[in-house]
């Protein structure tokens, strides 16, 4: 998952590094950010601002600062002055956004620009090597960023949805549904005691589903969780899932291709997420949708389903396939809990707002108007069930501007969780895991029979 549109592979090589390098010693970090809002949530007409101070590494560099409207449309430029020992980074919030604030180190103290490092000792891991050290967004460029929403629950849609949506996914789904779904399960063995699990093979539409099942090694009936994967392409995670069902759930784990669920790599192109992406029906997200509508009607013939909660849950593009799901099958879905849902807002650059993954090019019209069939946005005012999803203000693979946009428009109680701090949670692992731990939080209360009753924004 990527900012650009280089290879998916090197994509996931360096977000990897950048993984590695947050999880080890963290950036030094030579500024300090106070908001003038803990929550970063401002009403319209408000000042949106910081406070800006030397951090626990003194500044060794001078920085200038950009602020951006949903991180396209640039508001006001200024330069960092802490002689006095602090300084303000502010302007008025005057309509619905994302206010996204990039602060670049760009020469030393005395104004000389030191020579960028050899390209493999620096850049933080993505893109060219940096002259500079420190910042937060997971990269030591430094490189620091900032984030604010002014009156978020009143983004609308950048784009009108299409007049035909339902009536193409209805189509679609009606076809399916005509294909028997011919599981296939293979026994796997595990270390966790008190768990049986199976790979499953199901024919799908145009294509086949596979991936993980797991439950308790008891008779009963179970509530179930799908687990939706997030971008690039490798085996899952067979022992993550048979803990959760150690806990007590039927767990389905979807693997995102047409491959063993085992299987690192299985032929899937590298570049998986732009192919057909100008023909809504050669897209590869189309398959990808309507295999995880196979795994759920899967499930709801399983006789060890409890026959009632069935969790969706994933992060990234697995959040992104979870709202899709939840919005192609709305009436079977007892909670949704994502963790920086990719894949909305996809025409947000023709609107001023920056857009994330899977980055399709904006200036080919045919790709943006396909685009419109795979955007979370426009399955959302489908979903029924309750939603909890949390997202980083300084993301730029998720941007928060396209999550906003999603949340309002589903008509059920939903939970957003803003992540202040947080880019995409492969970069900033740290300040992201605030939802994680409220996506288990969640489990753990519907494992145990009580239902989710979301109350808006979760401060």
């Amino acid at each position: 998952m990527i900012r650009t549109r280089p290879n998916l592979v090197l994509a996931l090589l360096l977000s990897a590094v950048a993984a590695l390098a947050q999880r080890g010693t963290p950036p030094p970090q030579q500024l300090a950010f106070a908001p003038y809002h803990a929550s970063g949530v401002y009403d319209l007409g408000e000042t949106v601002g910081w406070t800006v101070t030397p951090g626990p590494v003194a500044p060794t560099y001078l920085y200038k600062w950009t602020i951006r409207r949903n991180n396209a449309v640039v508001l006001k430029e200024g330069k960092l002055d802490l002689s006095s020992g602090k300084d303000k980074i502010e302007i008025a919030g005057d309509q619905p956004e994302m206010i996204y604030v990039a602060i670049q180190a760009y020469a030393n103290l005395n104004g000389e620009v030191p020579a960028a490092p050899a390209a493999a000792e620096g850049g933080g891991g993505r893109g060219p090597a940096s002259p500079f050290a420190g910042g937060n967004a997971g990269r030591s460029n430094g490189y620091y960023a900032v984030g604010a929403a002014v009156a978020p629950t009143k983004l609308g849609l950048s784009t009108p949805r299409p007049l035909d949506f339902d009536a193409f996914w209805d189509d679609k789904l009606a076809a399916q549904a005509k294909i028997p779904i011919n599981p296939v399960l293979t026994p796997v063995q595990t270390d966790v005691e008190g768990v049986e699990m199976d790979m499953f093979q199901l024919d799908a539409l145009g294509s086949r589903a596979h991936g993980y099942v797991a439950k308790p090694a008891k008779e009963g009936k179970f509530p179930a969780v799908m687990q939706l994967q997030y971008a690039g392409v490798y085996a899952l995670n067979a022992r993550a899932d048979a803990q959760r069902a150690a806990k007590g759930w039927l767990v389905i784990n979807v693997d995102s291709h047409d491959k063993l669920p085992n299987d690192p790599s299985g032929g899937i192109p590298a570049g998986y997420q732009a192919v057909g992406n100008n023909d809504r029906e050669k897209c590869y997200f189309l398959s990808m949708y309507l295999r995880d509508s196979r795994a759920l009607d899967y499930l709801m013939t399983r006789p060890d389903w409890d026959g009632k909660t069935i969790v969706l849950t994933g992060g990234s593009m697995g959040g992104q396939q979870s709202l899709v799901l939840a919005g192609l099958r709305p009436d079977k879905i007892t909670a949704v809990l994502v963790c920086v849902p990719a894949g909305a807002d996809s025409n947000g650059d023709l609107h001023g707002r920056k857009a994330g993954y899977p980055n399709w090019p904006s200036d080919k019209p045919d790709v943006m108007q396909t685009a419109l069939y795979f955007d979370t946005v426009n399955f959302a005012s489908r979903i029924k069930a309750p939603v909890m999803a949390g997202f980083g203000f300084i993301d730029t693979i998720a941007p928060p501007a396209g999550v906003w946009t999603a949340l309002n428009q589903i008509p059920s109680r939903k939970e957003p969780l803003p992540m202040i701090e947080s880019e995409h949670d492969n970069l900033t692992p740290i300040q992201g895991r605030a939802c994680p731990a409220r996506t288990n939080e969640i489990l753990d209360t519907l494992v145990a029979g009580a239902e989710f009753m979301p109350d808006g924004i979760r401060q």
